[in-house]
């Protein structure tokens, strides 16, 4: 039986770097193998090769033994290939059904789109791979487990039997976790291959069948789980051992840096995201804010750094009330952000590094000079960042958009950091940054910590919240609904608050 995926010597080639060298990667008919590697290792070009959306400068690329040569995702698609992308591809504002037969709908008479059919092929598709859903649902009224298990739905509808899942976990708590896990054992017991790309080394172990490690654009190691622990990929992929996230000793001092006071915002549609919401931060204290996005969070996030309107409450910073100031002065005043979204809130993907450098800093040293922008001083900083944050790049004068989604966080999270901020605003600092790269933002983070940064972290990581945090809070539907302690919660009991079953056992007894 011929292999679902072969590629054979991929080579792909940018100004300055080599993505891919040689890679080779061997896929068998109906398992789920996995790609680990580093930030810049070339998973995401090889993939992008291999769904048509870029062509190789060199190699062969076969499915199911045929040769290929994809110009478009299209082709990709006719092939039987389908990909899942990390940020979600959805309209918020229609149904499941839209979403799923958008560009692929069934026609009838008179130029009109079936939706009896569409319905039944839905359902048919569902109930092959146990993946059920209301068609009738609008998508922004789901859960983040259920867009994805609609984005899966999408490529399974026009066909695949080969699926591409890019960090599929990144924004799931542990049942989500599970059950996507679930759905991904029955996809392969109906004869799908599932092509995995993870960051959660666990989790790799956990699902995979096989599993392929890139380490510098190229193929270094092929295994088993059963062969491997965390602790060899992480070297096969780094050269070094697991990191983990565990802060010891306390350093929260009495001086309080951040206070928000029965702070409340209305979304679109003027109802509360954020809903009289209280909490404090000390200098020398991490404070993490858990829960399923879409409760709260990126808005609480949004109008401390002065870009959501507050319509109730406060907002202090240092004894100062902050809460009708401007971004500049906010971040004038000593407040550093990593935002959730890199590439549409950290950057300018066509600026050069240097220029995304001075981002929210530009009007201070070294990248002000008086007046004038410090053109020498911006540069000087953003080699130092590059240098100290290991930023994977051939030069500062490159584009954002020139680097891996895991080098744009490092550049963001080293611009903040090298400010000295006296609070920091962070929002999932290391998402989609591999085992190396986050050991280098945690240590950073844990050392600012001791030197008295106040941080308000919020992570989808829950492993990343209970090991960095001194305290954690729960938002749901826009409250604070709980306040844990990280030495005695587990990420399943922080996940049971974050989906509200915690709080349904709690009325009940």
């Amino acid at each position: 039986m011929p292999l679902a995926i072969e590629l054979s010597g991929i080579t792909k080639r940018f100004p300055g770097v080599v993505a891919n060298d040689n890679v080779n990667l061997a896929v068998e008919a109906g398992e789920i193998h996995a790609i680990c590697g580093e930030n810049g290792a070339g998973k995401s070009t090889l993939m992008k090769i291999l769904y048509g959306m870029q062509a190789a400068d060199e190699g062969v690329m076969k499915v199911n033994g045929e040769v290929v040569d994809f110009a478009s995702p299209g082709e990709a698609i006719a092939a039987g290939i389908g990909m899942v992308h990390q940020h979600f591809m959805l309209a918020s504002q229609l149904t499941v059904l839209e979403n799923v037969i958008l560009g692929a709908e069934p026609m009838k008479r008179g130029n009109r789109i079936d939706i009896a059919e569409a319905k039944e092929h839905l359902s048919e598709v569902g109930d092959a791979y146990g993946l059920t859903i209301d068609p009738d649902d609008l998508v922004e009224t789901l859960e983040v487990g259920e867009k994805q298990r609609v984005e899966i739905i999408k490529v399974l509808y026009r066909g695949a039997r080969i699926l591409i899942l890019d960090e599929p976990t990144a924004v799931l708590v542990p049942d989500e976790v599970d059950e996507l896990f679930r759905n991904m054992r029955e996809l392969k017991a109906a004869g799908t291959t599932i092509i995995f790309i993870d960051h959660k080394l666990e989790e790799v172990l956990a699902i995979a069948d096989s599993i392929t490690v890139l380490r510098q654009g190229r193929t270094v190691a092929s295994v088993k789980p059963a062969d491997v622990t965390t602790g060899d990929l992480a070297e096969l992929m780094v050269g070094s051992e697991l990191p983990t996230p565990d802060t010891t000793g306390s350093t929260v001092t009495d001086e309080i840096a951040l206070t928000i006071n029965g702070l409340t915002v209305l979304d679109e549609d003027k109802r509360a995201a954020v809903d009289d919401v209280s909490l404090q931060v000390h200098r020398g204290e991490i404070v993490g804010v858990a829960g399923v996005e879409g409760n709260g969070q990126s808005e609480l996030v949004a109008a401390i750094m002065g870009i959501e309107e507050v319509v109730g409450g406060t907002i202090s910073l240092l004894g100062n009330d902050i809460t009708n100031v401007s971004v500049r002065t906010r971040r004038e005043s000593g407040i550093g952000y990593v935002p959730q979204d890199r590439q549409s809130e950290g950057l300018l993907l066509e600026a050069p590094l240097w220029e995304n450098a001075a981002l929210g800093h530009q009007t201070k040293e070294p990248f002000s000079s008086g007046p004038w922008f410090n053109r020498a001083g911006a540069r000087q900083r953003t080699e130092e960042i590059r240098d100290q944050f290991d930023v994977r790049t051939p030069d500062i004068d490159a584009s954002a958009h020139a680097l891996s989604g895991g080098n744009q966080q490092k550049l963001i999270v080293g611009r903040e950091m090298s400010a000295s901020p006296e609070v920091l605003i962070a929002a999932h600092p290391t998402r989609g940054i591999d085992v190396g790269a986050q050991a280098a933002v945690w240590e950073e983070i844990r050392t600012a910590r001791g030197t008295g940064m106040a941080t308000l972290l919020v992570s989808a990581d829950l492993d990343e919240l209970i090991g960095l945090s001194d305290t954690i809070v729960v938002m749901y539907k826009g409250r604070l609904v709980a306040e844990l302690d990280p030495a005695t919660t587990t990420p399943r009991e922080l996940g049971s608050y974050m989906t509200g079953a915690a709080l349904d056992e709690e009325v009940g007894s």
